[in-house]
């Protein structure tokens, strides 16, 4: 749990804690626009609850940089740039590859073990196509860091990449992976780490995450995103 996490769940409950989960997951697929105005009153109805729990969630998403403040008349969606694209990617690229070293150098067979699942249940899903492949995704990328003792570490690396894939869903069709195995760069990331290659394995990921953001970048560059 993230410390924003165990924020939500100290203060009013589950209506905050649903609320802030939903409209996370509504900015980071693209569900809410970039740049849209977050009107209290329409949110409301569409997750019927109530304005408080509404409001302190976009408050606590300004914070994971999801939602921006517009002065004293409420809230929007954080807007998207080339240059912000680029900060992200260059963040999770330094702050992984340090994060993925520290966990492969505290590697032992539980993390392992967890990181062989973790990969598993991703390529099913993906297989199966599942709703469910993006939480499973992320799970996969988050285990693979895990075993860093550095929780703080771990919630920048949490946060960025909901940052870093919600320019990927904004990029939907228009993302083509049919030049790239995805699978095998998976696999290679997966295999490199547990055989404790630190070099091996952080090559992998970051090859993984720039090959993305080139394509990503490059649509920013055309307008394709705005």
């Amino acid at each position: 749990m993230t410390a924003i996490e165990t924020e939500i769940s100290g203060r009013d409950g589950s209506a905050t804690h649903k609320a802030y989960h939903r409209l996370r997951e509504m900015i980071v697929t693209g569900d809410l626009r970039p740049g849209e105005k977050l009107k209290i009153d329409t949110l409301r109805a569409r997750l019927s609850t109530g304005a408080s729990p509404i409001r302190e969630a976009l408050s606590l998403l300004t914070s994971d940089n999801l939602v921006e403040r517009i002065d004293q008349r409420g809230f929007r969606a954080a807007e998207i740039s080339a240059s912000n694209f680029t900060e992200i990617l260059t963040l999770r690229c330094t702050l992984e590859d340090l994060a993925l070293r520290e966990s492969i150098a505290h590697a032992d067979q539980q993390w392992e073990e967890a990181i062989v699942l973790a990969h598993h249940r991703m390529q099913r899903a993906k297989a199966d196509k599942k709703a469910d492949f993006e939480v499973l995704h992320k799970a996969f990328h988050m285990t693979l860091l895990a075993n860093a003792p550095s929780p703080i570490l771990l919630k920048f690396c949490s946060q960025l990449y909901d940052l870093n894939i919600r320019y990927r869903y904004l990029a939907g069709s228009a993302l083509d992976y049919q030049k790239r195995d995805v699978s095998e760069e998976h696999s290679l990331i997966m295999s490199t780490a547990i055989a404790r290659d630190a070099d091996g394995a952080s090559a992998s990921l970051l090859r993984h995450y720039r090959m993305t953001g080139d394509f990503l970048a490059g649509l920013l560059g055309d307008g394709a995103l705005g």
